[in-house]
C-alpha cells in the first residue's frame, strides 16, 4: 500500500465500528491517528487492534499489529485534539445536532489549514457546514461498513467545498487503496439513496408476504449480481440505522422513503440487525 499521499495526522472523532474501522485504515496506512471518543477509549482502542488482528489473518497488512496500534492514541473529545491534524473524520451517531456540536468543536481545536470531513450518510453537507466558519475545507467522506474491507469511498463536494480540499481527498482515498466517486451535496447522496430505497421495499415486500427474507435476497444476490441481499446488508448496517437514515430522507425528500412498520417494530424491540444478534436473520451464533 503507498503512503505517499496519506495525511500525516489525521484525528477522528467517534470510535464506534465506523470510526474505528477509519483509524484503522489509516493507521495501517502509516497515518499517525488520534481518536476523540468520550463513551469508552479503551474500548475504541480494542476495536482497531480486532480489526488489525484480522486484517493480519488475512495477509493484508504490511506490518506487525502492534506497530500499526502503536500509531493511534485516544482523547476524551474533540477539544482535546491536536491542533496539527492535516484531517478530521467526524463519524459520530447520524443525529443532526450532535454533529453540529461536534464540528463546531473541531474547528476551535484544530489550525486553520486542517481539512473537516464528516462520514454522514445521509445528512447534506450544506446542513452540517453552518457549524463551520470555513466552510470551504469541509466535505463528506463516507465510508462504508466494514471500512477496511469496502473498497469504495463516497465524496460528497457541499456548496462551498474547495478544490484543493476535495482534490487531497481524493488523494488520500485512492492512497488508501479504495476508489473514490465525488457526488453533489444532497440528503442521502448516491448511495444512501439508492440503498435505502432498495432496503425499505424489500422490508415492504417481507411485510405483505411477497416471499421469505432469504428468498427476497438471493432474487437479487442470483438475478442481479448484488454481492448481498437487501434485507441482510440492512442487518449488518444495523435497522436501528437505517431507520434514521428513511427518517431523514423521508423528512426531506418524500413519502417515497417513509419507513414501513415493520421496520419501526423491530427497532422497537431491540432486534437492529447482527449486533443485537437478531435482525431479519438471527446472528446469535455467529461471531461479529
Amino acid at each position: 500500500m503507498t503512503t505517499t499521499a496519506l495525511p500525516a495526522r489525521v484525528g477522528v472523532v467517534g470510535g464506534g465500528r465506523m470510526g474505528a474501522g477509519i483509524a484503522q485504515v489509516f493507521a495501517a496506512g502509516g497515518s499517525s491517528v488520534v481518536i476523540a471518543e468520550a463513551a469508552d477509549q479503551s474500548a475504541a482502542l480494542d476495536r482497531v487492534r480486532t480489526g488489525l488482528q484480522r486484517a493480519d489473518e488475512r495477509g493484508k497488512l504490511d506490518a506487525p499489529v502492534d506497530a500499526i496500534v502503536g500509531r493511534v492514541r485516544t482523547v476524551a473529545g474533540p477539544p482535546d485534539l491536536p491542533a496539527d491534524l492535516d484531517l478530521v473524520v467526524e463519524a459520530v451517531p447520524e443525529i443532526p445536532a450532535l454533529k453540529l456540536d461536534v464540528l463546531t468543536a473541531v474547528e476551535k481545536a484544530v489550525s486553520p489549514a486542517t481539512t473537516i470531513a464528516t462520514n454522514t450518510s445521509s445528512i447534506a453537507i450544506a446542513e452540517l457546514a453552518v457549524a463551520l466558519t470555513d466552510p470551504s475545507r469541509f466535505l463528506g467522506t463516507h465510508f462504508f461498513n466494514p471500512v477496511p474491507a469496502s473498497t469504495l469511498v463516497e465524496l460528497v463536494r457541499g456548496p462551498s467545498t474547495s478544490d484543493t480540499v476535495l482534490d487531497a481527498a481524493r488523494s488520500w482515498v485512492r492512497a488508501l487503496g479504495k476508489t473514490d466517486i465525488v457526488v453533489n451535496d444532497s440528503p442521502g447522496f448516491a448511495t444512501s439513496r439508492l440503498g435505502v430505497c432498495l432496503g425499505l421495499e424489500a422490508i415492504r415486500m417481507l411485510e405483505e408476504g411477497v416471499a421469505d427474507a432469504e428468498s427476497i435476497d438471493r432474487a437479487m444476490e442470483l438475478g442481479y449480481r448484488h454481492p448481498m441481499g437487501p434485507l441482510r446488508s440492512t442487518d449488518l448496517v444495523g435497522l436501528d440505522v437505517r431507520l434514521a437514515i428513511a427518517e431523514h430522507l423521508a423528512a426531506t425528500l418524500g413519502d417515497r422513503f417513509t419507513p414501513p412498520q415493520l421496520l419501526r417494530d423491530k427497532v422497537a424491540r431491540g432486534e437492529v440487525g447482527r449486533k443485537a444478534g437478531q435482525g431479519f436473520y438471527n446472528w446469535k451464533d455467529q461471531t461479529s
